[in-house]
């Protein structure tokens, strides 16, 4: 279990509505994206028996016959996400994602697209899911068919120990690390549009320039192998809390800078799947209603649960 002992300060009195990121990665070997964690589910179904044991059709038929639920995640973003050097996975996301594969009767496959891959839709049907912490936008609409969230948690700003800045304002005209395509870059380049009833972002910071990995954690490894041409990297308080922890030289710097709902997705150019995304729903406000979520969130976020708004 990561540490997330930076985190619990963000929470106290905030409204977490909105939504956000999620970083990507590039894929490991087939082998390696076809490995499934061996860890096993922390909370009991609540339901009377898995779906595929029952009459099926449509979408869901096609994931039970197959024996399997293909899911989309990122193998390097913990605590949510990690592929270990045995080939498993492990992380918060990964408990969702097998949860939901457990109360629809089937195994699950993760497979590891780039982020960018993941919100730009047009799967070319190469995986039925993703459970890779991707937040609710306005464009990701257009092109993916999100459920209702599944947990809550802040964008949180950090600074290099070695550039001295302790202050958002400090980081203008500076270097921001972000991951490619999150709405962490959306956000420092003035597009970011978080979908349904949310709390503004912050300002971005005077003349804030952008660099990008294809994951957020990158960021962090970039500072560690000793380069120094950023000062800044926004990701959620989650990730940046555990890079910490772990020695990352980063400081947190003011206030959560906007606010994530992350929600399981689907690419809407993809075969009819009205009723997957429908017992999907159901899954996920199953799992909020029996304590499932909570749970999980409770294990990777050190007691922590931001499975509701608060």
């Amino acid at each position: 279990m990561k540490a997330m002992r930076h985190i619990a300060p963000f929470f106290a009195g905030v409204l977490l509505l909105a939504a956000c990121q999620s970083a990507g990665s590039g894929s490991p070997s087939q082998a390696e994206s076809s490995a499934v964690s061996a860890a096993p589910s922390t909370a009991a179904s609540a339901v009377a028996g898995p779906v595929c044991e029952g009459e099926t059709s449509g979408y869901i038929k096609k994931v039970c016959d197959a024996g399997e639920l293909r899911v989309a995640t990122d193998p390097a973003y913990p605590p949510q996400s990690e592929l270990l050097p045995d080939g498993t996975f492990e992380g918060f996301d990964i408990d969702v994602a097998n949860e939901i594969g457990k109360r629809l009767g089937v195994t699950v496959k993760f497979e590891t697209p780039d982020f960018a891959e993941v919100v730009a839709g047009g799967w070319a049907d190469r995986f039925d899911v993703s459970v890779g912490s991707v937040t609710i936008t306005t464009e990701r609409q257009g092109v993916l068919d999100f459920t209702k969230p599944y947990y809550f948690t802040p964008a949180q700003m950090g600074a290099t120990t070695a550039s001295g800045i302790t202050t958002l304002d400090g980081l203008a005209g500076k270097t921001v690390c972000v991951g490619e395509s999150t709405t962490y870059q959306y956000w420092l380049e003035g597009s970011l549009n978080l979908a349904g009833d949310v709390p503004a972002p912050a300002p971005v910071p005077a003349g804030a320039q952008v660099t990008t990995f294809s994951t957020d954690t990158e960021c962090a490894d970039a500072i560690a192998s000793g380069r120094n041409d950023f000062e800044g990297w926004l990701t959620s308080s989650t990730t940046l809390a555990a890079a910490i922890a772990s020695g990352a030289k980063f400081v947190d710097v003011g206030d959560p800078v906007f606010y994530e709902a992350l929600a399981i997705a689907m690419d809407k150019s993809a075969e009819a799947h009205d009723d997957l995304m429908a017992e999907l729903d159901k899954i996920v406000q199953d799992m909020h209603d029996d304590g499932t979520l909570t749970a999980f969130s409770e294990k990777w976020f050190e007691g922590l649960d931001l499975t509701v708004s608060q």
